[in-house]
């Protein structure tokens, strides 16, 4: 195969008239050559950290959709999937990914559980941690969050770690907020990249500690814009990420997007190429072509270097997507899950109480991470209620993987006025997470994801929408296009319920992660995340 346009050399920083010839697979030769075709061919765009899971499709099902972007790898963290099947699900990921063309490049999950204060589906100790390094489809660790282990010289987190030195495999970090000397002896343990950077100063600092800086931009989590302008002095130590994407996100956009907001900075072009397409390659060591004689034929035609539209993405020489249609095709799997509780009563989310001021989680737009603010509750004969008038919303926890009391707390920032929407994507755990106007609102979203074996839904009275997930109760067994229709759909009914948040449905999975502070909700109870401990909802005078 031979195809023709300007060529795109970012080590080199010049853009020529030239052709490739492809041949199996690989790159033979790049030759300048006159012609007049002004498509540009470029590398392939890389997502740095993502979590395959949070886009609710499977490896094979997003990759569908990714290429469409330019995608052509991935380093994916299997995070979410190994806390609910262990090990297992990790391989179940890489099996299902290895039936498609796009580059996944799976870590080991360093936290499974993330903490002892939350109930998970598995564990994996240092044990499990060097025999996933063993493998040759395990790239790296994958993000060290348990980082008051790594400061507190935790014996088995810092045994992981020296798995991965052992295998000679890079280590992602995870610490927001982490600055100083605090800072400076996780850097120093090893870990080599933080995705969670939320102010430029943060990032500043751990890039000048060593550290490889990945601008992330979900679609919760958004840190494009207090980071982007690190990108022109950094950009051989920083790379772009989504981090988590709901399906609907992933059909609108992926790293590409991220390219044309910094053209339109007037960063400059090569720079930004060198983060979104050859750094991750250069430190996962991974087997990405790079637009080079020898090289694999993975790489892009775009129509221009400005919004990136991209009219063609091959991968190993393969046409796997054209002018928007995709030709990965679809291929049959399984539909693992770890679900074993019964349906809730509405009696199991009541909470009495007198205080006269409670603890409430305020969750923030477009952050990970929330507040603790202290708040007059409303109550109702003795029961601490939902304050819908003071958009002080009854939140719960209810384990999945065995049938206990669920964990009862507060949220501000949700805007419901009616209804409930619950979920059992809920990092890390995966446990159900609700908020809801009612006690039986609340039930009635619970028991609609316990029905279904876990799922994301909205109810409102008689009304109810459900996505099903039956994989691991966390991927759908529909194509992407259906999934992210339905999830569409969803939000769509979060949103006429009065929330006034972008994705609330992200933002209700990440209520539940106790490893970004502050105030946070396990299946336990209430946790801070700045003491790492327990503490009450009631607040004392």
């Amino acid at each position: 195969m031979q195809i023709q346009g300007q060529i795109v050399d970012i080590e080199n920083r010049r853009i020529y008239a030239g052709e490739i010839t492809v041949e199996s697979g690989k790159i033979t030769s790049i030759i300048e050559k006159k012609h007049e075709v002004q498509n540009y061919i470029m590398p392939g765009f890389i997502d740095a950290h993502i979590h395959i899971e949070s886009s609710m499709l499977v490896p094979s099902e997003f990759a569908k959709i990714a290429v469409l972007h330019g995608t052509v790898a991935t380093i994916s963290d299997p995070h979410e999937i190994a806390n609910v099947l262990g090990s297992a699900g990790v391989y179940y990921m890489i099996e299902n990914s290895k039936k498609v063309p796009l580059k996944f490049h799976f870590g080991a999950p360093s936290c499974v559980p993330a903490t002892t204060f939350e109930t998970a589906g598995a564990t994996i100790d240092s044990n499990g941690i060097k025999e996933l390094m063993a493998s040759p489809d395990i790239y790296y660790l994958a993000e060290m969050m348990n980082y008051p282990g790594v400061l507190f010289d935790d014996a088995e987190v810092l045994k992981k770690i020296q798995w991965a030195k052992y295998f000679n495999k890079p280590v992602d970090g995870h610490a927001p907020g982490l600055r100083g000397e605090a800072a400076k002896k996780y850097i120093s343990a090893g870990i080599t990249t933080d995705h969670e950077c939320f102010s430029f100063e943060e990032a500043e600092e751990k890039l000048s500690l060593g550290m490889k800086i990945i601008i992330r931009e979900g679609s919760a989590a958004k840190n494009f814009e207090a980071l982007i302008d690190l990108l022109p002095e950094n950009y051989e130590n920083m790379m772009f990420c989504s981090d988590d994407k709901h399906p609907d996100d992933l059909i609108l956009s992926h790293i590409d997007s991220l390219c044309a907001r910094a053209v339109a900075k007037g960063i400059d072009v090569f720079k930004i190429l060198q983060v979104a397409c050859v750094n991750p390659v250069n430190h996962y060591k991974m087997n990405v072509g790079l637009l080079k004689e020898n090289d694999a034929a993975d790489f892009i035609v775009v129509e221009d270097l400005t919004n990136f539209k991209v009219k063609q993405t091959y991968i190993n020489g393969e046409l796997v997507a054209k002018n928007g249609e995709s030709f990965v095709k679809h291929i049959p799997y399984k539909t693992p899950n770890n679900f074993n509780i019964t349906s809730k009563e509405i009696s199991d989310f009541t909470i009495s109480g007198s205080a006269s001021k409670i603890r409430v989680i305020e969750a923030l737009e477009g952050q990970l991470i929330t507040n603790e603010i202290h708040h007059r509750p409303l109550i109702v004969d003795g029961k601490i209620v939902s304050d819908t008038e003071n958009d002080i919303l009854k939140m719960a926890v209810v384990n999945r993987y065995e049938n206990t009391k669920p964990a009862i707390a507060f949220i501000k920032n949700f805007g419901l006025k009616k209804g409930a929407i619950a979920s059992s994507v809920a990092h890390d755990c995966h446990n159900i997470v609700v908020v809801g106007t009612s006690d039986e609102e609340i039930c009635n979203a619970v028991n609609l994801i316990i029905k279904n074996t876990g799922g994301v839904c909205a109810v409102n009275g008689s009304e109810n929408k459900m996505l099903p997930l039956p994989v691991a109760g966390i991927m759908s067994d529909k194509n992407g296009w259906e999934t992210g229709k339905l999830y569409q759909e969803i939000d769509a009914m979060a949103k006429e319920l009065g929330s006034h948040l972008k994705a609330p449905f992200m933002t209700l999975s990440f209520m539940a992660l106790l490893v970004i502070p502050d105030l946070k909700l396990s299946d336990k109870g209430l946790f801070s995340g700045n003491s790492f401990s327990f503490v009450d909802l009631e607040v004392e005078d």
